[in-house]
């Protein structure tokens, strides 16, 4: 590993895919890299990773089974790797971090500019969190349309497997899936409402032949198995109150009135309950008075 420029603010290192554990896997795909640079960290040795994509624009049925899989998938120690996009990429990321794992973001242009800007924040978090910003491209490179279909091909070449959470039936996502299969990598889809355009990608690959995704028990059973023995923690509530929601949101429950109606509270005492409930990193709300667990 050679380090290609170092300031202060930004220090980027250049690496042979073949002459690194965790990267060897790129010398085989379509038109493999010839150098990747990156900043932050790369794990050394191979670990299970998971690549995480959709579309930009998710639906609120994306944006929760995203994070979820994210966050699950974190706390069995899996790594995380998405683009760096709006919508699904940066949800997956954030679930990531949130649940203290490791995430790796490709990009689809070099690594000494973060596209979107909006998001130089959440890359710089990954870095700090023991996890990198990478890419095939030496700076300065630009983001160019044709980059990120080619970027696709990283994503899940470095990845045991892939997850499309949601994509419709011409989403660019499912340009990653195309390159899993022609890698030998484990497709799993998130099934969705027939009716929804959004979904309309992820129910045709389910058709040929795709994983159904529903939980990070799905995807470990069939990648890492030994995974599957380490317990996921369940978060627990500090009062009757608090642990009766969790139970009911672990059930399927998310709109809030009916959570406080099956609780048999009243209104007062669960908007204070799930505030506080919020406040403490139990709860996440999903717009419209919905929840979910965090």
């Amino acid at each position: 590993m050679s380090t290609l420029f170092a300031t202060k603010a930004m220090k980027i290192n250049k690496l042979t895919p073949g002459k690194h554990k965790y990267l060897d896997g790129l010398e085989a795909i379509s038109k493999p890299p010839k150098n990747m640079f990156f900043r932050g960290t790369i794990p050394v040795n191979r670990q299970t990773t998971v690549a995480i994509v959709g579309t930009r624009k998710p639906s609120s049925y994306g944006k929760e089974v995203t994070h979820t899989l994210a966050r699950d998938l974190s706390k069995y120690g899996v790594i995380i790797v998405s683009g760096l996009a709006l919508g699904t990429d940066g949800i997956a990321h954030r679930a990531a971090l949130e649940a203290g794992g490791i995430t790796l973001a490709v990009l689809a242009n070099s690594v000494d500019q973060i596209y979107p800007r909006s998001h130089q924040s959440l890359a710089e978090q990954i870095i700090d969190k023991g996890g990198a910003v990478l890419s095939e491209y030496e700076p300065p490179t630009d983001p160019r349309n044709y980059q990120f279909l080619a970027r696709n091909r990283i994503v899940s070449g470095i990845s045991d497997a892939i997850i499309i959470t949601e994509a419709a039936i011409r989403s660019g996502t499912l340009s990653t899936a195309t390159h899993a299969l022609e890698q030998g990598k484990e497709v799993f889809v998130v099934p969705g409402n027939i009716t929804s355009p959004l979904s309309a990608g992820c129910n045709a690959l389910l058709k040929q032949g795709a994983h159904p995704a529903t939980c990070a028990e799905d995807i470990l059973e069939i990648i890492a198995p030994s995974l599957l023995q380490k317990a996921k923690p369940t978060p627990l509530g500090s009062t009757p109150l608090e642990s009766k929601i969790i139970e009911l949101i672990t059930g399927g429950i998310r709109d809030g009135d009916e959570l406080q109606q099956l609780a048999k509270t009243n209104v007062t005492e669960f908007n204070q309950t799930i505030t506080m409930m919020e406040i403490n990193g139990l709860v996440r709300s999903l717009g419209a008075n919905n929840w979910t667990i965090l």
